[in-house]
């Protein structure tokens, strides 16, 4: 009974994305190189790489062009498209081999789990957990033009970790979302969560309740960078908070934006998305968050559009500093292989 339940929370979480709003007009800019490189057949798969210039006081650039509010449609179908089933009984996934410990993936179309491995898992999450330290923040309506400071709160003090953003850095809020988003800045994440009315505690304690909110019941959080390794979760749980994500169009902007000027105390610095995928002319993703620790391995999370199906893909404990990417890579090929078998079939 406990897994038909799981189950059923399951297939309602990531079914409700295909209510979500159209993507927002952002501050996106797509650079001459990337344009040329890809021409989208159809504005479905239009999915531009995105440059960012970042002031200090406010984010600049050009409004979206359509091709990338139609981002926000990754985890929709159309209600003419016929669910491909015959292509999930065509893939062998005793012949996909994948080095992350934990993988899920689902078709966000009927909520159909296409791939699992020990997706019940409990482990450590690291920098994942910064999608739910975005929609803590966002859910709190802030004004996210408001300045704030890097203090000596921020400073890494579990593991020691570097961060190109020195005490008493200033930037808007939104800045420091999309620096925790894209490059995974932990004085960034950590700076929203003790800028949250009533501070850290109150911010823990939101994280955790909209964890609950989600069904994601085998979570907990503890702070909002990820460098805890009491910020646990599962694969299944992660899907839900994946999907989830893909709702806030600021999200799904900021995780895949694939480089960003950032003015910092009044220098330009170039900042650029820990997933290499985004960058990719072969990829369509809608959200994206990659998080390492010792204890947690090579994570990676993504919303994407592979074989002509949304999908979210849950990649935990992978050991190795590519193996991650390889993992997401060869789940791509097996489902496009797959597809191509079921059309040859149905041709």
């Amino acid at each position: 009974m406990k897994h038909k339940l799981k189950a059923a929370l399951l297939v309602v979480a990531l079914l409700g994305l295909s209510t979500q709003a159209p993507l927002s007009a952002a501050s996106v800019k797509k650079t001459e190189q990337q344009t040329a490189k890809k021409a989208p057949a159809d504005a479905k798969s239009a999915t531009p790489k995105a440059k960012r210039k970042v002031a200090g006081k406010a984010v600049s650039g050009e409004k979206a062009s359509t091709g990338a509010a139609q981002k926000s449609h990754l985890a929709q179908t159309s209600s003419k498209k016929h669910v491909r089933h015959a292509a999930l009984a065509a893939m062998d996934t005793g012949r996909l081999a994948l080095y992350s410990a934990s993988a899920l993936v689902i078709d966000q179309s009927n909520g159909q789990v296409m791939l699992e491995k020990h997706p019940d898992m409990v482990v450590p999450i690291a920098s994942i957990s910064k999608l739910m330290t975005a929609m803590v923040v966002l859910d709190a309506k802030p004004d996210l033009q408001e300045l704030i400071a890097i203090g000596d709160e921020d400073v890494d003090g579990l593991k020691g970790t570097r961060s190109r953003l020195p005490v008493g850095t200033t930037m808007t809020r939104e800045a420091a979302m999309l620096l925790a988003l894209m490059s995974s800045e932990n004085r960034a994440a950590h700076a929203l969560g003790r800028h949250y009315p009533g501070g850290m505690p109150a911010f823990v304690q939101a994280m955790n309740k909209k964890a609950q909110s989600l069904g994601m019941y085998n979570s907990r959080f503890e702070e909002p960078t990820g460098l805890s390794s009491n910020n646990v979760s599962t694969a299944h749980d992660l899907a839900r908070m994946v999907a989830a994500a893909a709702r806030y169009p600021e999200i799904r902007n900021y995780s895949t934006t694939a480089e960003a000027k950032v003015e910092l105390n009044g220098r330009i610095r170039d900042f650029h998305n820990t997933n290499a995928l985004v960058r990719s002319d072969t990829w369509e993703i809608g959200v994206s968050k990659t998080g390492y620790i010792s204890e947690a391995g090579r994570c990676l999370v993504m919303q994407a559009r592979v074989a002509d199906k949304p999908v979210v893909i849950v990649l935990l404990d992978s050991q190795g500093k590519m193996t991650r990417v390889g993992d997401a890579n060869r789940i791509k090929r097996w489902m496009e292989s797959a597809s191509l078998v079921a059309e040859r079939r149905r041709a």
